[in-house]
């Protein structure tokens, strides 16, 4: 498939697919976009008008767009609930899928999703890009070359102060199936664990909270909020032990009070040194009885009228990663496997606050 033109569908044009999806693909020279839907005609064509050309299709039922066998690659940018349906549809109709996170509202859903691409041999993917910035690639690198030596103890945090989002179905617990843990502590824990390279989580214990959805006329990033449809968290937290001891600790919020925020970050502590997303990517740790910081420089600057960078803006090295997979036939960067794991992490987290007790994987 070297020099094919890939043809790509998008299902879901709302906000992540014009913030990610169809700005990066629409750079990509290989990959043409010849169908949109949405149960909202006037989103999908508004979409055709500015990503596709005269001859891409518009429409409102994704099961008519998968008839059409010339489409090579679905991505899948819906609410959370109709993940694993349309993948699963997908996948059978023979097309590769990127599916937005998380991978599915249950471990169920994921579950089926990932038999069905290794029934139908297509790729599948999630769309975890926070794995693609320059901060995170960084790290990995490290991680990988054993830099952190054994990695035990670690924290995903995704903390907001008062970042509610208050569109589209965000707040729909039958919708989304959760609020700021499945939304954005998903990020977070995609990162440590890729991170860590460790996916066999043994026991979790968990929280969640709605102690500040329920206030009316509230200070918020994108304008309060209606109480009555505040049916999610607003913050949950969660403490994972995995079969070789490793702790993660995962913090997530929408609206909490607290000065100390950052959103898809990760802390990692190891053997041999430690690192954090705190201020930039920090390095810590000890040598010659000293400890050390280091400071990780991303930037390109140093030179006079200058201080870009040639690397490419994360979306758009998701998005350029994941056409190379499928034109070159090789193995995909997030692994539908360990989004698998993350689902059923953030899942046992709802249960155990739920039950209030804890839950064995």
């Amino acid at each position: 498939m070297a020099d094919k033109k890939l043809k790509v569908a998008i299902v879901g044009c709302g906000g992540i697919a014009n913030g990610k999806h169809m700005p990066s693909l629409k750079k990509i020279d290989e990959v043409e976009m010849v169908a949109f839907c949405d149960i909202i005609e006037e989103r999908a064509a508004q979409a055709k008008a500015d990503y596709g050309d005269e001859s891409a299709k518009v429409y409102t039922d994704y099961r008519e767009l998968l008839k059409d066998p010339t489409i090579d690659v679905v991505h899948v940018c819906t609410p959370n609930d109709m993940h694993s349906e349309i993948t699963v549809a997908a996948l059978e109709a023979g097309k590769h899928v990127m599916s937005e996170k998380p991978m599915a509202k249950t471990p169920e859903g994921a579950r089926k999703m990932l038999e069905a691409a290794k029934r139908t041999g297509k790729k599948l993917t999630v769309g975890y890009q926070n794995r693609f910035r320059a901060d995170s690639q960084m790290l990995y690198q490290l991680c990988r070359r054993g830099d952190l030596g054994d990695i035990y103890f670690a924290k995903a945090q995704a903390i907001r102060r008062r970042a509610v989002p208050t569109w589209g179905v965000f707040l729909d617990e039958e919708k989304q199936g959760g609020g700021p843990l499945i939304d954005i502590g998903t990020h977070a824990l995609d990162l440590t664990l890729w991170m860590m390279d460790n996916y066999k989580p043994k026991v979790v214990v968990g929280t969640t909270y709605h102690k500040l959805g329920s206030r009316p006329n509230s200070a918020n990033a994108w304008g309060s909020w209606d109480p009555a449809k505040f049916t999610v968290e607003d913050s949950a937290f969660g403490f994972v032990v995995m079969e070789n001891g490793a702790t993660i600790v995962l913090e997530s919020s929408w609206a909490l009070n607290t000065l100390h925020t950052g959103e898809a970050k990760t802390v990692l502590c190891g053997t041999e040194a430690g690192a954090d997303m705190d201020d930039g990517l920090r390095i810590n740790g000890e040598e010659f009885g000293k400890m050390y910081q280091k400071d990780v420089q991303l930037g390109k600057g140093g030179v006079d009228f200058y201080s870009g960078s040639n690397e490419l803006y994360g979306p758009d090295l998701e998005m350029r990663v994941w056409v190379d997979a499928i034109l070159n036939d090789t193995e995909v960067v997030v692994k539908p496997e360990q989004a698998l794991v993350v689902t059923e992490i953030l899942d046992a987290i709802y249960e155990s606050a739920r039950t209030g007790k804890a839950v064995y994987l």
